[in-house]
């Protein structure tokens, strides 16, 4: 795709405003873990198993909860395109006391049941005690890491990506300053790895929490909860909630698969797992664009720059694809050596990046449409494919597992699974039933 092209299209500088800026605050989530598993990786193979068993876990518990920025960013523009700011504010509002609600309920759900958690990945007993250390500690920063996410989907809504990234920036930089300082300075051991993710994910939710207390006092919005508010925005996400379950179904999957592999799979899949996040991040950054675009314009009564605007973004989806293939293909020689000296680790992650290569061209696409539907609001839609799609991943899984194929085998049920959401995403937007115009869609 040639610059001059790219500067020349109606839609680009509509999206680039809003993909660029959401590229680095999306990045800034995976660089917390890519960060964390270099620092933890130089305390052994079994910490850094045990950072990828709770790692997997504690974004599972947070990442079900995605439709607080994914509902609220649809909400809200469509709001936005509407004209009607203070309701926009309101339902935001609205997220922010139901993440808080959510978060302090996961905390005390979670406490008890965390070596169970860890024991359903089935971790060896070397990696065990260090992953249940790590989601032990990691479940206090919670309530901050959900306020964090429907704080971004005020914001994002209001068609603002540029805060979200000074907060994304400003928490990468403290997270990274204190688990040097806690785990390498102070020697606390993996628990210090968690502990400055806790803070750096607080603090940012503080940060958001003043920032929409700010909206709401330029446009009159309340920001006591609401009960009538808080029911409406959990039921309207009761769909987005089992897209979301479906996709982490697979990823628990291929965790839990890889673990009884051996540490030494389950510690280059867990590299390669983030790896594989930080590109699904950084290919987000359109779908979060296409998010907000695509809930403005329909918000605002235009189908027809809905589906121009989802066109251009599928393009820039394959092409950001190809491009991130490549570059991990160039990377691959020297990326092992960051995350381990296990040799047999290194090799195992050699063979797998091949695999997590090839797949990006087809995530770029995959990542757009999800966020184009999403921004539509299309999440009946969502569900029913997302749970189709983990049903076409869990035949591959199985065979991986029960023939013992291996870790490139597993990645390769990944890509069965993200072929089946190519088709079933693709096919939906080449049709018209997602395309409802209004201010709220019946």
């Amino acid at each position: 795709m040639a610059l001059s092209s790219v500067l020349r299209h109606p839609h680009d500088r509509e999206i680039l405003r809003l993909a660029v800026p959401a590229f680095g605050a999306l990045i800034a989530e995976p660089l917390f873990l890519l960060a964390d598993s270099a620092i933890v990786g130089h305390l052994g193979t079994a910490p850094l198993g045990g950072l990828g068993v709770a790692g997997q876990a504690l974004s599972t518990l947070v990442n079900i909860c995605i439709f607080l920025a994914f509902g609220t960013t649809a909400a809200v523009a469509r709001q936005m395109g509407a004209g009607n700011l203070r309701e926009a504010v309101r339902q935001g509002i609205d997220g922010i006391w139901l993440a808080l609600g959510i978060g302090v309920t996961l905390i005390a759900v979670g406490w008890p049941l965390t070596p169970w958690i860890v024991g359903v990945f089935g971790a060896s007993a070397d990696v065990a005690p260090q992953a249940e250390t790590f989601l032990r500690v990691s479940l206090f920063g919670i309530p901050g890491m959900l306020v964090v996410l429907a704080g971004t989907g005020v914001l994002r809504g209001m068609q603002d990506t540029r805060t979200p990234l000074r907060v994304s920036v400003g928490m990468f930089s403290l997270n990274l300053a204190l688990n040097l300082l806690f785990v390498l300075g102070l020697g606390w051991g993996i628990a210090g790895s968690a502990w400055g993710t806790v803070i750096a994910q607080t603090a940012g939710g503080l940060v958001y929490v003043g920032a929409v207390l700010r909206a709401a006092r330029r446009h009159g919005a309340p920001v006591w909860p609401d009960a009538k508010g808080l029911r409406a925005s959990a039921a309207a996400n009761v769909n987005l909630l089992l897209r979301t379950l479906g996709l982490r179904i697979v990823l628990i999957i291929g965790t839990a698969v890889a673990t009884r592999m051996g540490d030494a799979e389950i510690a280059a899949y867990q590299v390669g797992f983030q790896v594989w996040m930080f590109l699904a991040f950084a290919l987000d950054a359109i779908a979060i664009a296409g998010q907000a675009i695509t809930g403005r314009y329909l918000g605002g009564s235009d189908a027809t720059g809905a589906r121009a605007a989802t066109h251009r973004m599928v393009q820039w989806g394959v092409a950001c694809g190809v491009l991130f293939g490549l570059v991990v293909l160039a990377v691959r020689p020297w990326l092992p050596a960051l995350f381990t000296h296990d040799p047999q680790v290194r090799r195992l992650l050699l063979s797998t990046l091949i695999v997590i290569a090839l797949l990006q061209p087809i995530a770029g696409v995959v990542f757009v449409l999800d966020g184009v539907l999403i921004g539509a609001g299309d999440m009946r839609y969502l569900a029913v494919a997302g749970l189709a799609t983990t049903a076409a991943f869990l035949p591959a899984a199985w065979l991986v597992y029960d023939r013992g194929y291996g870790l490139v085998a597993l990645w390769l049920a990944i890509g069965v699974w993200m072929v089946a959401r190519f088709a079933t995403l693709g096919l939906r937007a080449r049709r018209d039933a997602w395309l409802i115009t209004g201010a709220v869609r019946h």
